[in-house]
C-alpha cells in the first residue's frame, strides 16, 4: 500500500480545468451529497464555517469514498502548528488565505513539508497519522513532499503588488484570487462586479499563468466563471452549499407563498 499521488495536483501542473464547489456545511453527510455530484474538487472551509479538526477528519473520511472529487482544506490561518494538523489529518491539498508577500508564502511551503535534503527547508513535523494511514503507507515520509499542494489566497492591494514574487515562490502550486475580500481592498465593498476589481481579477490570472502556476477563483455567477475560464484560470468554484441551500430554500417556499394567497380554498371542504 503506497502513498497515493494527488492527481488534483497534476491536473493544475498540465493546466486542465477543474470545476469545483465551496462546502460551508460543516457537515460529512452534505459532504458526501456533493461528491456525488460530480464536482472535481470540494473545499472543505476551515476560515469562515463552523468546522474543527475532527469535523474536517469526518469529510475528509466521507471524501476518500469519491476519489474523483479532491478535498481542499482552507485553515483559518497560516499558522505552522494548524497546518501540520490539516497535513496529519489527511489533507493533501492546503488552501491558505491572507498571503499578502512572498516571505508569508516561502514559510508556508516550508511548513507544508517534511525536513529532506531538497533544499526548501521543510519544517513539517515527523508525525504521519491518519496521512500515512498510521504506517500503512511506508513510503509516506519520502513522498509526502512531492504529493501535497500549496494554494495560496491572493485578496488584497498588497497581494497583487507582490503578486509575481508569490507566484514565483518555489512549492507554491496556485494561487488563488480571493474576489470579496479583494474588492473591499480595492475599495468596492461587496461590488466585486465592478470594473477596477474585474481588471484586477484578470490581470492577476495572467500574472499566474505566467510565472507557470495555476490561477484559482470563486465565483456563483455561472457567466463569469465561464469568463474566468476563458482568461486562463485552472481550478474554478462555481458555487457554495449555503448559498445553494439558501437560494433553493427560499425560491420553493416563495413560490408556494404565492400559490397559497391566490388559492381560494373550496367552501365546506375538510381534507
Amino acid at each position: 500500500m503506497n502513498t497515493p499521488v494527488n492527481t488534483f495536483k497534476q491536473a493544475l501542473r498540465e493546466r486542465r480545468p477543474q470545476i469545483g464547489l465551496w462546502m460551508g456545511l460543516a457537515s460529512a453527510y452534505t459532504a458526501e451529497i456533493c461528491a456525488l455530484a460530480g464536482f472535481d474538487w470540494l473545499v472543505i472551509d476551515g476560515e469562515h464555517a463552523p468546522n474543527d479538526l475532527r469535523s474536517i477528519q469526518a469529510q475528509l473520511q466521507t471524501l476518500a469514498a469519491y476519489p474523483g472529487s479532491h478535498p481542499v482544506a482552507r485553515v483559518p490561518v497560516g499558522e505552522t502548528s494548524l497546518i501540520k494538523q490539516y497535513l496529519d489529518l489527511g489533507a493533501q491539498n492546503i488552501l491558505v488565505p491572507m498571503v499578502d508577500t512572498a516571505d508569508q508564502a516561502a514559510q508556508l511551503v516550508r511548513a507544508m513539508r517534511y525536513p529532506q535534503d531538497d533544499g526548501q527547508g521543510g519544517i513539517r513535523g515527523m508525525g504521519g497519522a491518519r496521512a500515512s494511514r498510521w504506517g500503512h503507507y511506508p513510503d509516506y515520509f519520502k513522498r509526502a513532499n512531492d504529493e501535497v499542494c500549496l494554494l495560496v489566497q491572493a485578496e488584497s492591494r498588497e497581494a497583487l503588488h507582490h503578486l509575481d514574487e508569490i507566484a514565483a515562490t518555489p512549492g507554491v502550486d496556485g494561487v488563488f484570487i480571493g474576489p470579496s475580500d479583494l474588492s473591499a481592498s480595492l475599495g468596492h465593498v461587496g461590488n466585486q462586479a465592478h470594473p477596477e476589481v474585474q481588471a484586477a481579477i484578470a490581470d492577476a490570472i495572467a500574472r499566474i499563468r505566467k510565472a507557470g502556476k495555476a490561477p484559482g477563483i470563486l465565483t456563483p455567477d455561472e457567466t463569469l466563471a465561464q469568463h474566468y475560464l476563458s482568461l486562463g484560470a485552472v481550478f474554478v468554484a462555481v458555487g457554495l452549499d449555503t448559498q445553494i441551500l439558501m437560494r433553493q430554500t427560499t425560491a420553493l417556499a416563495a413560490r408556494f407563498r404565492a400559490g397559497a394567497s391566490t388559492t381560494t380554498p373550496a367552501k365546506g371542504g375538510t381534507y
